[in-house]
């Protein structure tokens, strides 16, 4: 290949490399940082959206669940007494759908605030502590399963000793799927056909086509990071907690890291009226930051 040759080439793939960059770069507004909105709390996670693009999250340590109204910009306490719940997702008819770890429950709370206990355990056995899920199109639910011995907890023993991915179906059977070192933050997307799972303790993040009704192919390295929480945008790129937020693409390639002043992100959703204000989850607080995205289905 002559000089002009290998000249072509290199400002070609600088062109295209300076396209990628410009498009994750057009990601989110110029300048913006996280703006922060109460911090009110202990610990915050489990954010959720409702149909209406309101968030609602978790004040775990406190027992209870607020939400944030976008209309008005404001937190309002949803419900007191919650089962200590963690990671929340929303149901097709608008039910909050929680991990309720102080008795390993998974709960659904209706917008009346209504309580019903989905789940007390496996095999007759009292899980560890449910921690995040996610609904698929069936109605079926993808929850993780680590073990963190709560403070609250009492009379507490340790009945299953691995830690799992389960699969509970719409008529509340509940299979176990896979074992990890600490199972943590979990998303799945209807469209693309994925879901992805952190395992914490082992600063990894996982991939699974989804291939039927709790059915999953072989799992596949993402990236090689843990997460507390995660959510993912309409390009498919993935978003992943921990120190701030650190945004993954679909080949599980690090194009963005948003600092949030706090000590620890737990976990991460998109909101709002257009589903395009990323919703963090901090600590002691909540912030929300204005993109030029939105969440996937």
């Amino acid at each position: 290949m002559n000089n002009g040759k290998v000249l072509s080439f290199i400002g070609l793939v600088l062109v295209l490399f300076s396209c990628q960059s410009t498009k994750y770069k057009n990601m989110f507004k110029e300048n913006a940082e996280p703006k922060l909105i109460s911090n009110q709390f202990s610990f915050t996670e489990g954010p959720a959206t409702d149909k209406s693009g309101n968030v609602y999250f978790t004040d775990q340590p406190n027992d209870k669940i607020y939400f944030w109204d976008w209309k008005t910009d404001k937190i309002e306490l949803f419900l007191d007494k919650t089962g200590r719940a963690n990671g929340t997702f929303f149901d097709k008819n608008d039910n909050l759908i929680t991990c309720s770890d102080n008795k390993g429950e998974i709960w659904k709370i209706g917008k009346d605030k209504s309580v019903e206990i989905l789940s007390k355990g496996f095999e007759g056995k009292r899980l560890n502590g449910p921690n995040d899920l996610w609904i698929d199109e069936l109605g079926g639910m993808y929850f993780t399963d680590p073990l963190y011995n709560r403070e609250y907890w009492t009379d507490f023993k340790v009945e299953i000793p691995e830690k799992h991915l389960y699969y509970r179906n719409k008529n509340g059977k509940i299979s176990r799927l896979e074992k990890f070192v600490q199972p943590n933050g979990i998303i799945g997307s209807q469209i693309l056909k994925k879901l992805y799972v952190s395992d914490i303790d082992a600063n990894k993040t996982y991939v699974y086509d989804i291939l039927g009704e709790g059915k999953l192919s072989e799992k596949k390295l993402f990236c090689e990071m843990g997460s507390d929480g995660m959510t993912l945008d309409e390009q498919g790129n993935l978003y992943l907690t921990g120190d701030g937020v650190t945004v993954f693409n679909r080949k599980g390639e690090k194009i963005h890291h948003i600092k949030v002043p706090e000590k620890w992100t737990a976990n991460v959703t998109f909101g709002g009226e257009k589903n395009n204000i990323l919703f963090i989850t901090a600590s002691n607080s909540v912030y929300t930051l204005e993109t030029n995205t939105k969440g996937i289905k």
